[in-house]
């Protein structure tokens, strides 16, 4: 299997724009800048989509291990927060920390802890973050 996603950047770093898109259809021409990135304007930006990335693998991940348990999720909501930051005189994603809700019908809170932990190794957008990942999972 193999994605495609693209961008097209146009200037400066600062005073330019550009646009991602994805070859779904999901995003398409979706603007970014710097001011999106750094500055905190309304916008997306690369690590805004690692982290749905993130937490939408993580979520079907949980799922699959869940279902080989014998469990059925009614509901797994995921949250990722990827931490970009100044790292030897430039930028990097240095961690993604994943917020986790399910609703496990049957399931007991070590079944569920279990689940989430090999999760959070398994999924393959975790494995492919050169970050530090960490999880907060709670059943409900």
């Amino acid at each position: 299997m193999k994605y495609k996603s693209s961008a097209v950047w146009k200037g400066s770093l600062k005073e330019g724009a550009g646009t991602m898109s994805t070859g779904s259809g999901a995003l398409v021409d979706k603007a970014y800048s710097f001011r999106t990135r750094f500055e905190g304007e309304p916008g997306t930006n690369p690590e805004e989509l690692i982290g749905a990335a993130h937490a939408g693998c993580f979520s079907m991940a949980l799922s699959n291990i869940l279902g080989q348990a014998g469990f059925t999720p009614d509901k797994i909501e995921t949250t990722a927060t990827i931490t970009l930051e100044q790292k030897d005189g430039s930028f990097a994603v240095t961690s993604s920390h994943l917020d986790v809700t399910a609703s496990v019908p049957g399931a007991t809170p070590e079944a569920f802890a279990e689940a989430a932990a090999k999760a959070e190794k398994g999924c393959p957008i975790s494995k492919l973050l050169n970050a530090t990942i960490t999880m907060d999972a709670k059943l409900v």
